[in-house]
């Protein structure tokens, strides 16, 4: 289980997501994977024909520093680069995050899951995320089919080359069902937006996929 993840979503030019996730699938998971990154799931959004979205992690933030400058500092990046980049308008929409609590993080090598879609539900706070927002997922999240729950990884960015969403508190979840869990009473004051909700299609690939 990665003890530090992103959650990229890029959005790319008119009609080019499967060309970016052809590329993807076809030179940039096991090439990032050799260097101790695991490739968590790969997806289309289903709410956005050109919104790609994927979840990579790295055991902690000195090692994630290591293999992203071995990754985008060796020959399949460099060889592959342009004509990812020319798929894409903008990538720097990166959350970086960490389990909400021990054992509330997707487990590493990906898993399998019932249906054709996983739902990621993110909470935007003013401040920290309150540890009563936890709790209460934390309680409900055997009976709601959720199935992961991180918390914003606050530690300066250990990679500046890749920029992230730096002072934002958040907290996500990851869940097989359509609607998101709701907040307990009294939390919506200390949210800063409206939660947002992706509806997330495994691609071919994803080692976070559809069963079946």
């Amino acid at each position: 289980m990665s003890a530090v993840v992103e959650l990229r979503q890029y959005t790319l030019k008119p009609g080019q997501r499967d060309v970016l996730i052809d590329l993807f699938e076809r030179e940039f998971l096991e090439s990032q994977e050799a260097e101790g990154i695991d490739l968590i799931g790969t997806f289309r959004d289903a709410g956005d024909p050109d919104r790609f979205v994927w979840l990579r992690g790295f055991p902690n933030m000195n090692a994630r520093a290591r293999s992203l400058a071995a990754f985008y500092g060796g020959p399949i990046w460099k060889r592959h680069r342009d004509a990812a980049n020319a798929t894409m308008i903008d990538s720097d929409d990166v959350l970086l995050l960490k389990p909400a609590w021990e054992g509330s993080g997707l487990p590493a090598g990906g898993t399998r899951v019932v249906g054709g879609c996983v739902l990621a539900a993110i909470h935007y706070f003013v401040g920290p995320v309150p540890e009563r927002a936890v709790a209460a997922l934390r309680g409900t999240m055997p009976s709601t089919g959720s199935v992961a729950c991180y918390v914003t990884e606050a530690s300066p960015n250990s990679f500046p080359a890749l920029p992230v969403r730096e002072g934002e508190n958040v907290l996500v979840w990851f869940a097989l069902h359509a609607d998101p869990e709701p907040l307990p009473n009294g939390l919506e004051q200390h949210l800063s937006k409206p939660v947002e909700v992706l509806r997330l299609l495994p691609t071919r690939r994803s080692r976070l996929s559809s069963a079946g």
